[in-house]
């Protein structure tokens, strides 16, 4: 399996002016073979990398940078085209590759060789080819039997140095069971960052004491003068109240993702467009803050990480169909419960989203089950999943649980083992 590692560097005065330095390097050299690209046809990832060693000689700058550092600079630029590419065959309206202006391009990568991790004195430190030894906090160990493939070193916007490593491990991802005893459908919101079938409803972060300094900062920096100094040093102000609101609200997805994946061996999910709901008219910004994208993809990876089912089914009406006869009802935004007119059934109107959410969950892999071979294997399966589907399909029969609302400032405290203790007052 694959894993990313991500590390603070603690470069010198003159080790920093080396990093910048190489990454102004790699800068020049996108911007030539992106020059080269709009002039030239037929042209590959491969061939323009035969280039560098002939581009040595006349650009003596490039003889003090790694030679797959260069190689990579050039892959970086055709993998952008291929990503532009595809956006457009998905419909995307697109424009071309932009040329790197000074503060736009930010990182540079090792791949396979020219880096090596080292303990010096007994401080782990990260050796890079052309640059040397850097020392950075290693604050989390690598497994045992990682190998590291890659190293990419990064300044951020405030200024920070970070290496990310990463690692493959010879272990492949733990087997899926064959029958599921712990299912969960999960609805995600913007008042509650999530509600499940189990009852448990997690509220949204409040990030609002951040967004306040963040927008106290930004005021400051429309005052200063663009360029001058006073306006450098209140942009990386801005750039850490910006990196506060990443830092806090990435921990929070991170605990709670690996809470469903490591409690539960069937996860249902809704598979939502997250960047299209963001771009729709009205709340984008309380849409954009709820990091549905962030929470999903990252739930996605912990799941097969773990063994655990994932499972992403159509959004489409899970709000207003019953979870017990499955009778539609229109239901505005400002209406939080869910009253069916057919069957008389009645919950919150999330949690009813959640039952719908696990009930097309179990069909989809019920389905996927069907659709595979016709061994003993996949009817077992198909079997576990078809006595699921019956057992959850109807919450007024089975007793739907009493929702139990979990603070966000808990899970971020404490980390997710804190959604398994029912809170006190907090009903």
């Amino acid at each position: 399996m694959n894993y990313n590692y991500r590390y603070r560097l603690r470069p010198s005065d003159a080790l920093e002016e080396q990093l910048a330095w190489t990454v102004n390097t790699c800068r020049q050299v996108y911007n030539h073979f992106l020059h080269r690209l709009n002039r030239t046809d037929d042209t590959s990832a491969y061939s323009e990398q035969k280039l560098l060693p002939s581009l040595k000689k006349w650009w003596n700058d490039l003889k003090h940078v790694h030679s797959k550092v260069l190689q990579k600079v050039v892959q970086r630029l055709y993998d952008n085209l291929s990503t532009l590419r595809g956006r457009k065959d998905n419909g995307y309206r697109v424009g071309t590759l932009n040329w790197k202006a000074p503060g736009e391009y930010r990182s540079f990568t090792y791949s396979q060789s020219g880096f090596k991790l080292k303990n010096t004195s007994g401080r782990t430190r990260l050796w890079l080819s052309k640059l040397g030894e850097i020392p950075l906090t290693f604050h989390r160990d690598l497994p045992d039997d990682a190998e590291i493939k890659t190293v990419t070193v990064k300044q951020e916007p405030t200024g920070k140095w970070y290496a990310i490593l990463g690692v493959e491990t010879p272990d492949d991802p733990p087997e899926k069971p064959e029958n599921p005893e712990r299912y969960v459908g999960i609805d995600v919101g913007i008042l509650k960052c999530a509600h499940d079938t189990d009852g448990t409803a997690v509220e949204s972060l409040d990030l609002s004491d951040e967004r306040e300094r963040l927008e106290r900062a930004q005021r400051d920096l429309s005052r200063k003068q663009h360029g001058s100094e006073n306006w450098e040093k209140q942009r990386r102000v801005v750039a850490e109240r910006h990196a506060e609101l990443k830092t806090k609200r990435r921990d929070f997805l991170h605990k709670l993702s690996n809470y469903y994946a490591t409690e539960y061996d069937f996860v249902a999910v809704e598979d939502l467009d997250a960047k299209g709901l963001v771009e729709l008219p009205g709340n984008s910004r309380n849409r954009a803050g709820a990091a549905w994208g962030t929470f999903l993809r990252m739930l996605e990876y912990k799941c097969e990480r773990e063994g655990t089912h994932f499972v992403a089914v159509n959004p489409r009406g899970t709000t207003k169909e019953c979870a017990s006869c499955g009778v539609s009802t229109e239901k505005p935004l400002w209406v939080r419960e869910h009253s069916c007119p057919a069957c008389g059934f009645e919950a919150d109107r999330d949690a009813n989203a959640a039952w719908n959410i696990l009930s097309r969950g179990i069909k989809k892999r019920l389905g996927a089950g069907r659709s595979e071979s016709t061994s003993s294997e996949s009817h077992s399966d198909s079997d576990g999943l078809r006595k699921s589907l019956s057992d959850f399909r109807t919450p007024v029969e089975t007793a739907l649980p009493v929702d139990t609302s979990v603070s966000a400032k808990r899970v971020v405290e404490s980390g997710s083992p804190t959604l398994k203790r029912e809170p006190s007052g907090e009903r």
